[in-house]
């Protein structure tokens, strides 16, 4: 009797730390496929300017798990502004970022000029992030590092949406219909007036 007791406690112990096993696995693929700041062909890791980085577009697009489409989608089209400020001053966002007109493709998330526009213009209705939106332009942005800007002493990055602080990860910021995102970075006190909204073109 004795002996079977042990037996099954010896089962249970062996499925319980199998079980385990496959649950660190599984939590350990998970936090691999999002984690933020992995490396990707052609991360710009260094101080703004950036710029719309195309030659390593594809890779990134197949990186990440988003399409390479042949013309815009339809399925869902909205629009967000972006302002960027490193250290107070303005930083500019590129035009045609995730447009690859050589080898005639666009990318869901994409810009068409210098406003700071982001357009989401998609062949099926999902959500998408403002992580993706840097992957695709091929510019670092973690929770601590904006390009090559990161978190130390009293310089700080914070992300607000709709001029409120976004807390947590920003990378899993999901994009909104006529939403205005603002990036910060630099000193704790900064002088920077965080916008709250922006007046979209007609028809945006």
């Amino acid at each position: 009797m004795t002996q079977r007791i042990l037996t099954r406690i010896e089962t249970a112990l062996a499925l319980g730390i199998v079980l385990s096993c496959l649950v660190i696995a599984r939590e350990s693929r998970s936090e691999e496929k999002d984690a933020p700041g992995r490396a990707l062909p052609g991360l710009q890791t260094g101080q703004a300017p950036w710029e719309a980085e195309i030659p390593n577009l594809l890779a990134r697009l197949k990186a990440i798990n988003l399409p390479a489409l042949h013309e815009e989608g339809n399925a869902l089209h909205i629009h967000q502004h972006i302002d960027i400020f490193v250290d107070g001053k303005p930083v500019t966002v590129p035009k045609d970022i995730g447009i690859n007109y050589d080898e005639r493709f666009i990318s869901p998330l994409h810009t068409h000029d210098r406003t700071g526009v982001i357009h989401v213009e998609s062949d099926k209705v999902q959500d998408f992030t403002l992580g993706q939106f840097f992957d695709v332009w091929g510019v670092r942005l973690t929770k601590d590092c904006l390009g090559g800007y990161c978190v130390k002493g009293s310089e700080k990055l914070l992300v607000f949406s709709n001029g409120k602080p976004v807390a947590g990860d920003p990378r899993r910021l999901v994009l909104s219909a006529h939403q205005e995102i603002a990036i910060v970075y630099g000193p704790e006190k900064s002088s920077v007036a965080v916008p709250s909204s922006y007046k979209f073109d007609e028809g945006l």
